[in-house]
């Protein structure tokens, strides 16, 4: 979709949820909108899409209420701006419309996270990415690097990019909205999600891209949804393996997680974002042990966060127990750099092939 079709798309979606409060008035009923509950109990893992996604339970926030009638009334100023900015194609930050609302008087949010929430419910309702409305993050998105070519809307137009020989050393950098990039082809023969730049540039610099025809995408500790997108596009239209390779702790894990089967923040739109047939590569608990990796003892909060992913269905597999249970009992973590304890060559050279082949990659 082209970015004049997606703003038009946007703005009609944002101002029909007025147009519905208008018409309920007409009829002499009260404004009101309806909207899953966000709560633990309407949020399951689906077994068919491999994804969380909220259930049938829905709460209605009616004008009956002082309290629901503000909060429409704060929708309602923020669909008004949202459809101001796409007119006048310019954007913001979540933290600048918080500070945005300060002039609204009697609607302004007393904190960031009502209004993060309230866009969340724009989402729901509409359909569509907070991107769409011209939002983007505080930080710079993640990066990629390798045999990818694709096209991008700049203002200059269209530019053809291929990510590896027409960028920097630090590669293309994912865009806020990942709906404005064509993916054009490929020369891959999988994808590595890495959570640290370290072990990002380490790959980049020892030529792993090259010789194994790899595209690399630097996930920045937990991705943004927007490499979360990037990341199921390609495997979507590529049918590309995607594998992701973090440090060897639980919060680590979550970031794979986060990739393969999504976040239950994000429910609503978790078949965008995540990517079910993603795989993890490293560092297992088992590498900690087989190749006497330097680490660190657990600490309680680690402890218990791995007990807590014992019961998580998205490591519900024979290999997640296996492993948590082992690192469990190894009472031990490790780093994706611990590697170069064994030299800066050695997870380019022995430990990446070696995992590659025995996952069938290779």
């Amino acid at each position: 979709m082209s970015k004049g079709s997606l703003d038009r798309e946007a703005k009609e979606k944002l101002v029909d949820i007025a147009r519905r409060w208008y018409q309920q008035m007409t009829e002499g009923a009260i404004p009101s909108i309806s909207l899953p509950s966000r709560t633990k109990l309407n949020i399951a893992y689906d077994d068919a899409s491999e994804v969380w996604k909220y259930g049938d339970r829905e709460s209605v926030r009616s004008a009956h209420t002082a309290k629901s009638a503000l909060h429409l009334l704060k929708m309602a100023y923020v669909i008004w701006f949202l459809k101001k900015q796409i007119l006048e194609s310019r954007s913001s930050t979540l933290r600048e419309l918080y500070y945005i609302s300060e002039g609204w008087k009697r609607a302004k949010f007393s904190a960031q996270d009502e209004s993060n929430f309230l866009i969340e419910d724009l989402e729901i309702l509409t359909d569509m990415q907070r991107e769409a409305f011209h939002l983007r993050p505080e930080e710079d998105g993640a990066t990629v690097f390798g045999p990818l070519r694709l096209r991008e809307m700049t203002r200059r137009g269209a530019r053809d990019i291929h990510c590896r020989d027409d960028v920097g050393e630090a590669g293309y950098q994912i865009p806020n909205n990942v709906e404005n990039v064509d993916l054009l082809d490929h020369d891959a023969k999988f994808v590595i999600a890495i959570e640290t730049g370290g072990m990002y540039a380490r790959l980049i610099e020892n030529g792993f891209d090259e010789e194994h025809q790899a595209i690399l995408v630097h996930l920045k500790g937990q991705p943004a949804r927007s490499t979360r997108r990037m990341l199921n596009r390609i495997n979507a239209q590529f049918d590309l393996p995607v594998l992701v390779f973090t440090d060897g702790d639980p919060w680590s894990y979550r970031i794979f997680a986060s990739v393969a089967y999504g976040a239950i923040k994000s429910a609503h739109i978790s078949e965008l974002l995540a990517t079910p047939r993603a795989q993890f590569i490293g560092v297992q608990p088992s590498d900690i042990r087989d190749y006497n990796l330097p680490s660190d003892t657990l600490t309680e909060k680690d402890v218990a966060a791995l007990q807590s992913e014992l019961t998580d269905p998205r490591f519900s597999t024979d290999y997640w127990k296996d492993q948590i249970q082992l690192q469990l009992k190894m009472n031990l973590k490790s780093e994706q750099q611990a590697f170069a304890a064994r030299g800066l060559d050695f997870v380019t050279r022995e430990y990446l092939p070696r995992r590659l082949s025995e996952m069938g990659i290779l």
